[in-house]
């Protein structure tokens, strides 16, 4: 009798820092800052760092904890086996509905910048229309197998790496000085700059793809630390030169209105730095950023999907793995259906939103898990995973209530049809 198809260790420090790079230099980037500063005003920068500093406590317990837990599924595993299982099943539906909906908003901002490029009319059916169609074909490669994943990942990376820091020089080096505007500053109290945290740190959850691919990375204890800082150094340096040219040469007010009426900021910033011609650059970079982004989503999904298929926490047949391609197919085209629906909904504002919150909660179990490491497990101290709590926890009281609200009630509604079913079986 031949034995079920296993998932395959592939991955280097290389490819797996790309795919975490992946993850992260898309969305937020070419979206989310300007969602940032609609809140923040001027206060983007420090909002920025603050995630990111937020996002370096959390990569370091993520790093622990998948180099001692090194399979499928992150968080949804760790909090399984060192929490308890409801806490770990808390942590799974989070992370399903709040990376879906960062891959909706990615497939939304997919469209908006190829309606934008076209010159095409703005319209929601026609947005969501394309942003399906795109996540088909991200789903198709995806379904394909980790290994070609990557590949294209790195393509997709590298083209929008240098674009942004183009874009970034373009910006800096503009006689433009957009913080001149009053209106730039209006939004920096401490509420707002706690609120665009929470926004902002979204952006930078994507090295969490390297943990929940733990199961195909190759000498994971030495690969996913690596892989981690790699990915989160990279992104942040680029992060930070976005945000700073967009403010010289555009100001917060106007990026923020860019990126709500168009979903194509940076375009906004290439013209008002006088390179116009840049406009269809920086279009093609954000394709290729959003499609890695949703490519790397749904490869994360579904490493997650599997992992709760596994324990019965979703329907075991999305446990398949294919032998052919070492893929988890079902449960690719499972989250690529759950990700269309929140897309089909049209809005970027209200799904980056939703996400915020859920990842929130995601990363607070993911630091609460890390505390449960024993000594020969942990290589960062635990006063690392305790500001990872905290601020998780404190960051999230800042989301807008009627998000938080929904985002709990989603979260509760899944635990108690969980408990429901146990029961009855």
């Amino acid at each position: 009798m031949s034995q079920p198809a296993t998932l395959r260790r592939e991955l280097g420090v290389f490819a797996a820092s790309g795919l975490g790079l992946g993850s992260i230099l898309g969305t937020g980037v070419f979206v989310g800052l300007g969602l940032v500063a609609g809140v923040t005003g001027a206060g983007v920068l420090p909002a920025v760092f603050l995630a990111g500093l937020l996002a370096v406590a959390n990569g370091l317990s993520s790093a622990q904890l998948a180099a001692a837990h090194p399979v499928a599924g992150g968080t949804y595993e760790y909090g399984y086996r060192l929490l308890s299982p409801a806490v770990g099943f808390t942590a799974g539906t989070a992370f399903l509905l709040a990376k879906s909906a960062s891959a909706a908003t990615a497939a939304l901002a997919i469209a908006g910048h190829v309606l934008t490029a076209l010159d095409a009319r703005d319209d929601t059916a026609l947005r969501v229309a394309v942003g399906l169609g795109v996540l088909a074909v991200t789903g198709r490669v995806a379904a394909a197998g980790v290994r070609l994943g990557a590949v294209v990942n790195g393509v997709l990376v590298a083209f929008t790496a240098v674009v942004l820091l183009g874009v970034s020089i373009a910006a800096l080096t503009s006689g433009r000085i957009g913080l001149a505007d009053p209106a730039a500053f209006e939004g920096m109290t401490p509420w707002n700059l706690l609120h665009g945290t929470a926004l902002a740190f979204v952006a930078f959850t994507g090295y969490g793809r390297i943990a929940t691919l733990g199961e195909e990375v190759r000498e994971p204890r030495r690969t996913i630390p690596r892989a981690i800082g790699t990915a989160l150094f990279v992104s942040f340096a680029l992060y930070a030169l976005v945000a700073a040219g967009a403010l010289k040469a555009l100001g917060p007010v106007a990026f923020h209105e860019a990126t709500v009426r168009t979903g194509a900021p940076l375009e906004a910033v290439v013209e008002a730095a006088g390179w116009p011609g840049l406009r269809y650059l920086v279009a093609t970079a954000a394709l290729t950023a959003m499609a890695a982004v949703l490519l790397n989503l749904q490869l994360g999904l579904s490493r997650v999907a599997l992992a709760m298929a596994r324990r019965g926490d979703l329907p075991r047949g999305l446990a398949r793995i294919e032998a052919a391609t070492a893929s988890p197919a079902r449960a690719t085209w499972a989250v690529t259906l759950l990700i269309a629906g929140i897309t089909a909904l049209g809005s970027v504002s209200v799904a980056w939103s939703f996400s915020a919150f859920t990842v929130l909660v995601y990363y607070g179990i993911t630091n609460a898990a890390a505390l449960r490491l024993g000594p020969a497990d942990r290589f960062a101290p635990r006063a690392a995973s305790w500001f990872g709590l905290g601020g998780c926890a404190l960051v999230a009281v800042f989301v807008e209530p009627r998000i938080a609200a929904i985002g709990l009630s989603v979260l509760l509604a899944a635990l108690a049809q969980r408990a429901l079913l146990r029961r009855g079986s």
